[in-house]
């Protein structure tokens, strides 16, 4: 039975090491991001989201070293900037927490916080989140999962912020590089009651749920097939591999992202070396 909380893919969160700086390189590529968010004490942590529809990046930065963010401090430590977490879209995150327990799972959470947000007028609010997470060791591909509750989606989904030069839409895909793709998807459907499905390359997708993002897992050698020509330097050794984004003219992704757009195949790529350890691959199709 599917997770009745849980409605696909939400967030993609790229953990870098310098949170200002990573903002600054993904301005550079034509992203729009918003004001630099901080959390709370407890997390330690701070952010920039790029807002798509109905999903978005996130660029996670650690602040302040705290007990919560430890997880999060040792995959940039030892495998380097990336994808270290998916959140899922949860309608409850206290029922989304029972029902993950009621399966054998021990939820870290729900857990309620927020962060302030400054509004294209100039005013304060806030944008408050409910989220829980599975238990940290249940990482398949080695990327955490977790959902999240938005309390205030007008603070979070802003207009003016959805709007990229480089005419990102929206996820299509999240790419998980692994030795082991179909051991890893079928880890990943039984924490979320999805069945995967092999790919004619020998990958496996996960489908999330809803019109959302599939997850697909494939080996180094694989993601190197489906774009030739794109040098892998620079891929987090651990984590998610890169992102696929829904572009609306690629002729202005590839004028946006400039020097650093590399075309390969019919998608218009920027090497993870220039994307803080993601490989950012942008198609034309549907939105």
């Amino acid at each position: 039975m599917a997770l009745k909380n849980i409605i696909g893919i939400d967030h993609a969160v790229v953990m870098v090491r310098d949170l200002d700086k990573a903002a600054e390189n993904y301005r550079q590529l034509g992203f729009t991001l918003s004001p630099r968010g901080t959390h709370s004490a407890h997390m330690g942590t701070g952010n920039y989201t790029i807002m798509f529809d109905p999903d978005y990046m996130e660029l996670l930065g650690v602040l302040v070293a705290t007990e919560h963010n430890a997880p999060a401090r040792a995959f940039v430590d030892r495998h380097g900037e990336g994808i270290e977490r998916i959140a899922f879209t949860a309608i409850d995150s206290a029922a989304g927490a029972e029902e993950i327990r009621a399966r054998g799972l021990t939820p870290i959470g729900p857990t309620d916080f927020e962060r302030p947000v400054t509004l294209p007028d100039g005013t304060i609010s806030a944008a408050k989140f409910r989220t829980f997470m599975w238990p940290t060791a249940e990482a398949p591909g080695g990327v955490r999962i977790f959902a999240c509750q938005h309390k205030t989606r007008e603070t979070v989904w802003i207009p003016e912020l959805m709007k990229h030069a480089n005419a990102a839409k929206r996820i299509k895909q999240t790419l998980i590089a692994t030795s082991e793709p179909a051991q890893d998807a079928a880890h990943l459907g039984r924490l979320i009651d999805r069945e995967p499905k092999a790919e004619a390359d020998g990958a496996v997708a996960v489908p999330s749920g809803g019109d959302r993002a599939d997850f697909v897992y494939l080996t180094l050698e694989q993601l190197g097939k489906r774009y030739p020509g794109v040098p892998l330097t620079g891929l987090s050794a651990r984590g998610g591999a890169a992102l696929v984004l829904v572009s609306g003219d690629l002729a202005a992704t590839e004028k946006a992202l400039g020097p650093a757009a590399l075309r390969s195949g019919a998608a218009i790529c920027v090497p993870p070396a220039k994307a803080n350890g993601t490989l950012l691959a942008f198609v034309a199709g549907s939105f």
